[in-house]
């Protein structure tokens, strides 16, 4: 299935997306459920209720997406250099911090955070702060948790996957060099575009799709997550060892080669530029630069 958050008349509305993406068929939910895009969907499914009622489908282009988790109950976990091709690209920019201490191929998963603050969803801009001239894009599938736990084994990981979405994982790269913890580069406002929709696990294998990234229709990553460093068993099971996850987090799994950064000269995002990451079995996430 396809959960959709959107805004439809001014009030926010979650829904299913019908096979054609042409309908939603919205969820009986109230206006707090509703304003939380489709964490209470996810959470009653990992407590093993049925869905909510539906209600009268009403038409795609009538309505306004939103991200469908448009307030995460917790900051983003991001995981660093899980490309080998882009781990090299980064390490050889000059603006890798970790690459001081821990080479070009990590050995364990590089784990930062996005605060929730920085989710935007599909048309949204993509805000240029004044105090970076270094913006960066990055395409990365977003594993989201459906049931819970804590010192989760990779051989059980998968069970604990609702499905996926999309993250542009937008970061100012030269304040993640300033600072040796990446989060202040990487939670500006607007710097975490995410959607279309949410997909359940059993429409789109996380372990093997194609993900690319388009700025101004020019393809500048290509790559499958079949050459993830770490799958996402493992990142489940490095996460879960000492932090408890809950329905509805979310895990960007990395990005592979082509980011700006590792162009001579680099290709950083400029005001106008246009931003599309597409994921098969998902869809596509474009977002203007302003």
């Amino acid at each position: 299935m396809k959960i959709v958050a959107f805004h439809q008349n001014g009030q926010p509305g979650v829904g299913l997306v019908s096979s054609d993406l042409k309908q939603i068929q919205p969820f009986d939910l109230t206006a707090v459920q509703r304003g939380q895009g489709a964490l209470p969907i996810i959470e009653m499914q990992a407590r093993g209720e049925a869905l909510p009622a539906l209600l009268a489908a009403v038409a795609l282009a009538d309505v306004h997406i939103t991200a469908p988790l448009p307030k995460p109950r917790r900051n983003i976990f991001c995981v660093g250099k899980n490309y080998f091709a882009h781990a090299k690209e980064f390490a050889g920019s000059g603006f890798d911090s970790s690459a001081k201490s821990g080479g070009d191929i990590p050995a364990d998963p590089i784990i930062f955070t996005k605060v929730p603050e920085s989710v935007v969803g599909p048309g949204a801009t993509i805000e240029m702060p004044a105090v970076s001239t270094a913006i960066d894009y990055e395409a990365e599938l977003a594993v989201i948790i459906g049931r819970g736990g804590k010192g989760i084994a990779a051989g059980d990981a998968m069970s604990h996957v609702w499905g996926y979405t999309i993250v542009n994982d937008v970061t100012a790269r030269d304040w993640q060099s300033r600072h040796q913890q990446w989060d202040m580069g990487k939670s500006f406002d607007t710097f975490c575009p995410m959607g279309p929709w949410l997909v359940s696990a059993d429409e789109c294998d996380g372990s093997k799709t194609r993900l690319r990234c388009y700025v101004n229709n020019e393809l500048r990553q290509d790559a499958s997550t079949a050459d993830l460093i770490f799958d996402i068993p493992k990142l489940i099971e490095t996460l879960s060892a000492g932090i408890t996850l809950y329905p509805g987090d979310v895990i960007a799994t990395g990005t592979p080669v082509g980011v700006g950064i590792g162009f001579k000269p680099p290709k950083y995002l400029q005001a106008g530029d246009v931003v599309r990451v597409e994921i098969d079995g998902i869809g596509s996430l474009e977002n203007p630069v302003g």
